[in-house]
């Protein structure tokens, strides 16, 4: 029987996650499988890939063929490595302490290589959100200085038209005593007008 290291798809739309599994290569891509050797999630960054590595080596010694996307995975945890270097043990070119060295070597420098990227992406993050704070804080103190600007305007209408009401006040003010001072000189000239009436009359 023909078997296959490959991907089962899950999950929901726009969304997959994919289980790693040995299945028979005869049967289809989401059905039954023979064994579940690990998991794999592209949603998350970086990708989440757990892998049993001794169940794959298992099946790629029994020769399980896994396929290209599988491969990858499978390299990139190592499972291809130590089944490589099984390979030296049984033919003799390794033991086993060298083989245990070689590979806790190798997963030690991936782990190393692993949280070197995490902490980068941590990094960018922060700096991706310290400028959107810095934007916001920008758009606050732009609006802030555009109301105030505004209310600026807004009181120096409302001053000048004050300023006009009273200047329209004390025009009024003065116009009204200019008349009740001619109606004063007015009326003083009358009698002594009259006055000179009469003198005119005896004359």
């Amino acid at each position: 029987m023909p078997v296959k290291i490959r991907l089962q798809r899950h999950g929901k739309k726009g969304k997959p996650f994919y289980w790693i599994v040995a299945a028979d290569a005869r049967s289809k891509r989401d059905g039954k499988f023979l064994e579940k050797l690990g998991i794999y999630n592209p949603n998350t960054n970086p990708a989440t890939i757990d892998l049993n590595v001794d169940g794959a080596v298992k099946w790629l010694t029994n020769g399980a063929q896994p396929s290209d996307t599988a491969k990858r995975l499978l390299s990139y945890k190592g499972a291809l490595l130590k089944h490589h270097l099984l390979g030296g043990l049984r033919k003799g070119a390794l033991t086993e302490e060298q083989v245990a060295e070689k590979f806790n070597a190798w997963v030690a420098e991936k782990d190393a290589a692993v949280a070197a990227k995490v902490s980068g992406l941590t990094q960018e993050q922060e700096v991706e959100k310290a400028k959107a704070l810095a934007a916001e804080k920008a758009v606050n103190e732009k609006r802030v200085s555009d109301a105030q600007a505004i209310e600026a305007e807004v009181a120096a209408a409302e001053a000048a038209e004050i300023a006009a009401t009273e200047v329209a006040a004390t025009e009024e003010v003065v116009a009204e005593e200019a008349v009740a001072t001619e109606e004063v000189v007015a009326t003083e000239e009358a009698p002594a007008e009259e006055a000179a009436g009469e003198e005119t009359k005896e004359a």
